[in-house]
């Protein structure tokens, strides 16, 4: 036993090169350790959080709870860190039934800094009332120290909410979650609904941590070469060793209660446009059995990539190809996070009258799989996709080791086990026997969906005068409450928003804080070597690395001259070509072979400035791909049959592709107003950027918009393929460079 925790079990997992610990510790927190030889290790403390209402409470504790500590009393310590710090990665997110907070780090010694920081934070926060009223919501009057003057809501978390709730996705999710979960914590919007979060207390915040923010309620992950013994000890000392036993109540989510028979709803959304007409999202969502069930929970992945994966799937298809709406909706797909999962599908750009119409076509199309089963070549590719998401390496936007802790942290955070979520190959291998069976997949659908009551409908339609009626709503709220404030109350309010502007004007001591300097960092750093070999036609550069059985290319080609035309063209190009036919293939022929073979082909170009001149650029196009090693030889022949002969000469699926990504990238504007505003914003410096927010950004999206409306016309779609295979041909005609890592073993001689 070390630090109080006492070892349970340690399973190896070799198909991902790592061996998992799980520790129990005297107070009830639960250790998980993934043990392997990586230097970037990863640390998460999580709660569970479960609130009763959407006044936000979790997620406004997340933000105070990073506001200062007992050991560490300054005002934003977690912003500070990342200046003090080595992190590969630093953040906190509040889910529906957790609160995590994960950093990653390569240096021993800045881990070690890092794990003080947050256990502090998470176990000792002094959850200040100035930073509750900060960081969650207060009234400020609109002049701050003028009585007279209008009361306004203010805070961080309600501004941030204010926001997700102008996304249509956003709404239309949680929408179809509180209808789906009536009695659960899903029914609540854990974030905070801004209408509800001005109720919240502080005295409510305090008690929620008293609660939830306690060892036995916590959850410790760990990834990496640093031993389970020398974090445990951290641990401890940091954080586990100076609590005092407390009883509370033990946090779970309950079972929802099962419906007897579907039930419907709608409910709106606002929009500043005049016309409403090809604005309403159908969705149909049906709850399904534990995520902690590893086998129903692969075959929910199963079931999702059988009917929705690509456009040859015959669920995506029939929405894809039905005149009742403009496309498949985003929230399509199999959602495995909550305690009991869902499955939801549905469409965007329709109309409310086509509600029952819509719901037909889905309920018609299970039916119709039932009946006709699915081939057991395409049942055999989803398994080749499962295995490849499995084995992957990622790091693009986080650490590998938190890649997997997120995989497997629900099934800890609902008491289950996260080990067999890592450890899938029994189970896959018991599934590649099951859908050897006649009629395996007309059973999960006909026992998943159409014989399960517990489906709910719900239709989200445009409002021209819904989001005046919030602000009226919210007018209200503020006038009332002014109208009843004292002249001391008044005061109470004038003195807060001066205590806050002191205190953000307050110099601090940041010296308190740990920290790393350049005596801590080596001198050196191995890096991977790479081959470089040009004899036999293309440039290919290859790079031996633990990839858990998985080869990965990239056909890389530099952007030759292009005219203005096709340079606006690229960003559509780009994002259709792998969608297409090609070699002589039609798109779904093309799309079956990009799912049995490979985990997804995609196309993306890169402007760069030069170094010297910062007014001249270069560009170059990837596409690129990954696939089990045993597959890679048929995924290079795709990716180069993709990369050299792409077909432009099946208009309707050109047209669907262009109409399909103007309504993605239109409905997507709201919640990514920020990054078209920094983009426009950059684009007097360089050439580059000014480039980018000509062909990326808000005037982009208006020609793809124009584009798309255009594309009724059937001599103008024509058009457009002529101008794509023109480009296609200029955009093939450089020499690749060709990009392949892998196991050692799987690279060239």
């Amino acid at each position: 036993m070390a630090a109080g925790f006492s070892l349970r079990r340690s399973q190896p997992v070799p198909a991902l090169n790592l061996t998992v610990e799980e520790y129990e510790h005297d107070s009830g927190a639960r250790h998980f350790h993934l043990a392997n030889d990586c230097d970037e290790n990863v640390f998460m403390v999580a709660v569970r959080t479960v609130p009763g209402d959407s006044r936000g409470v979790a997620h406004i504790l997340e933000h105070t709870a990073l506001c200062g500590s007992e050991k560490f009393p300054v005002r934003d310590p977690f912003f500070t860190m990342i200046r003090r710090s080595l992190n590969t990665f630093m953040n906190a997110f509040t889910t529906s039934d957790c609160t995590a907070y994960p950093f990653a780090s390569q240096n021993r010694k800045d881990y070690f800094n890092l794990m003080e920081v947050y256990l502090d934070a998470v176990f000792f926060s002094r959850l200040d009332p100035l930073d509750f009223a900060q960081e969650g919501h207060r009234v400020e009057f609109e002049s701050p120290g003028d009585p007279s003057s209008p009361l306004v809501f203010k805070g961080v978390v309600y501004n941030e909410m204010k926001g997700d709730s102008s996304s249509p996705i956003s709404r239309l999710y949680h929408a179809v979650q509180a209808e789906l979960y009536p009695t659960s914590t899903y029914h609540f919007n854990s974030g905070g609904d801004p209408r509800d979060i001005p109720d919240l207390s502080y005295e409510e915040l305090l008690q929620f941590y008293r609660t939830h923010y306690h060892p036995s309620n916590a959850v410790f992950m760990t990834f990496g070469d640093i031993s389970a013994v020398d974090q445990q000890e951290k641990i401890a000392e940091f954080g586990l060793n100076r609590l005092k036993p407390s009883e509370v109540p033990e946090i779970r989510v309950k079972s929802e209660q099962r419906f007897q028979e579907p039930v419907s709803a709608e409910t709106h959304y606002p929009v500043d446009d005049e016309d409403l007409s090809g604005k309403t999202h159908i969705v149909l969502a049906w709850l399904l059995g534990l995520n902690t069930d590893l086998k129903m929970l692969l075959k929910g992945h199963l079931l999702t990539d059988v009917l929705l994966d690509t456009s040859a799937s015959p669920l995506r298809h029939a929405l894809e190809k039905t005149d009742l709406a403009a496309g498949v909706s985003p929230l399509c797909g199999f959602e495995e996070d909550h305690r009991e999962m869902n499955f939801m599908v549905g469409v965007e750009g329709s109309e409310s009258r086509h509600a029952q119409a819509v719901e037909t076509l889905i309920l018609e199309t299970l039916a119709r799989v039932v009946e006709e089963g699915v081939p057991l070549e395409r049942l055999e590719a989803v398994l080749h996709q499962l295995e490849l998401s499995q084995r992957e390496i990622g790091g693009d936007g986080m650490p590998y080791g938190l890649q997997l802790i997120f995989g497997c942290m629900s099934a800890a955070i609902h008491r289950g086990d996260p080990i067999a979520l890592l450890d899938i190959d029994q189970v896959l291998a018991e599934l590649r026997e099951e859908i050897r069976e006649p009629g395996f997949v007309s059973a999960l659908i006909q026992e998943l969906l159409l014989d399960n009551p517990h489906r709910v409908r719900v239709v989200m339609g445009p409002s021209q005068t819904y989001a005046q009626e919030l602000l009226q709503e919210e007018q209200r709220k503020l006038d009332t409450l002014k109208a009843s404030m004292s002249v001391a109350e008044r005061q109470q309010v004038v003195d807060q928003a001066e205590a806050l502007t002191r205190r953000q004007d307050a110099v601090e001591n940041l010296e308190v804080l740990p920290k790393v300097s350049a005596l801590d960092i080596p001198a050196s750093k191995h890096f991977p070597e790479v081959q470089v070999s040009d004899d036999r036609g293309p440039a290919l550069c290859s790079m031996a690395a633990g990839t858990n059985g998985l080869s990965y290319h990239q056909v890389v080609r530099p952007l030759s001259q292009l005219s203005a035309e096709h340079m606006e063209l690229l960003p559509i190009y780009t994002q259709i070509v792998t969608e297409v036919g090609s070699a002589g293939r039609d798109y779904m022929e093309t799309q079956q072979l990009q799912h049995s073979y490979t985990g997804g082909i995609s196309c993306f170009a890169a402007l760069r400035s030069d170094l010297v001149d910062n007014q001249q650029f270069s560009g170059y196009m990837t596409f690129s791909s990954r696939t089990l090693n045993p597959k890679s030889a048929d995924m290079l022949k795709l990716v180069a049959e993709t990369s050299g002969s792409a077909r432009f000469d099946e208009p309707a699926r050109i047209r669907e592709l262009i109409q399909r990504l103007a309504l993605s990238r239109t409905s997507n504007i709201a919640s990514n107003g920020h990054q078209f505003a920094m983009l426009a914003a950059s684009r007097r410096f360089r050439a580059v950027t000014a480039l980018s927010d000509h062909l990326s950004g808000i005037p982009g999206i208006i020609r793809l918009q124009r584009l798309a409306d255009a594309l009724d016309d059937s001599e103008a779609c024509g058009h457009l393929a002529d101008r794509f295979r023109a480009l296609h041909l200029l955009l093939s005609y450089p020499a690749p460079n060709i990009l392949l890592i892998s196991d050692d073993e799987h690279l060239p001689v």
